[in-house]
């Protein structure tokens, strides 16, 4: 995929900045002074999502997602990204986010980020096993084996494991 060019370069940064500073209606002002094609772009559709996140809007976050996936099958983030606003959006749940991020475990084995959502969906669902497993996958990719405790310990959504993951 061509690589980016000013001024498409700087109004994306300048979007990246402005998420850093938590305002992502800047953000969405400066993404949407992209060329149609840089907003296409695997870099452009990411901030995209980034921004329609921030602002905890999943409805319009989903197609962005799905083209991410489409346009850059080999990012992790799409991927994750899907399954996160399917969850959300009101078309959406559980089962469906599951099945969209299940196979990119497949592809990205290695990614923490992957193996730790399952992990998360898998409690949702009730099957607590499955889930530790999984949460077991995430540490074994993880950089930073600490800091998935902490992130686990934290997160609701394994709040059914608190009491084996404080045993780690």
């Amino acid at each position: 995929m061509k690589a980016l060019e000013p001024p498409d370069t700087h109004h994306l940064l300048a979007a990246v900045g402005w998420l850093e500073l938590r305002n992502h209606v800047e953000a969405g002002e400066e993404i949407a002074r992209l060329t149609p094609s840089s907003l296409d772009h695997p870099d452009g559709r990411q901030v995209r999502w980034e921004i329609c996140a921030a602002g905890s809007s999943c409805e319009p976050a989903l197609p962005v997602a799905e083209r991410l996936v489409e346009v850059a099958p080999e990012r992790c983030s799409g991927w994750v990204y899907r399954a996160y606003a399917l969850r959300r959006v009101k078309s959406g749940g559980l089962p469906l986010a599951w099945a969209a991020l299940r196979p990119a475990f497949d592809k990205f084995p290695k990614e923490e980020v992957v193996s730790y959502n399952l992990a998360c969906y898998a409690a949702q669902f009730g099957r607590l096993d499955e889930a530790w497993d999984w949460l077991h996958k995430a540490r074994q990719a993880a950089r930073d084996v600490k800091k998935i405790k902490e992130r686990a310990l934290a997160d609701l959504d394994l709040q059914a494991l608190w009491d084996r993951i404080r045993q780690l």
